[in-house]
């Protein structure tokens, strides 16, 4: 299973950007997927997250700004960004809590599927 995360660039402030996730491999379900960002310097963090119910959670820095979706036919996921801060700037990663089938035919479930990562420059 992969994730391919893109979107990210540089934006002014007030600004918005959309980043997008896919998802590719034989996956039977995608349980949450979620947002991350790092900034240099700073821990890992995340940002906004999504059940398959639709259920949403968001790190109390971007709530009211940002909006997590998801796809499920699909296998994607996007974080819609708006009223972008300097402070949001960083490298984006989506994550997967992911159940698959192995080339072996097995079922397993993997909650730790990252993207690549995407930045995003915030200009004051």
């Amino acid at each position: 299973v992969q994730l391919q995360a893109f979107g990210g660039g540089l934006v002014q402030a007030g600004g918005s950007l959309r980043l997008s996730c896919a998802a590719s491999g034989r996956i039977l379900a995608i349980i949450t997927m979620g947002w991350y960002r790092q900034a240099p310097g700073k821990q890992r963090e995340l940002v906004a997250s999504i059940t398959s119910s639709g259920s949403s959670n968001y790190a109390d820095a971007v709530k009211g700004r940002f909006t997590i979706s998801r796809d499920k036919d699909k296998n994607t996921g996007s974080l819609e960004m708006k009223s972008l801060k300097p402070d949001d700037s960083a490298v984006y990663y989506c994550n997967a809590d992911v159940v698959y089938i192995t080339d072996f035919g097995d079922r397993q479930r993997d909650a730790e599927v990252w993207g690549q990562g995407t930045l995003v420059t915030v200009s004051s």
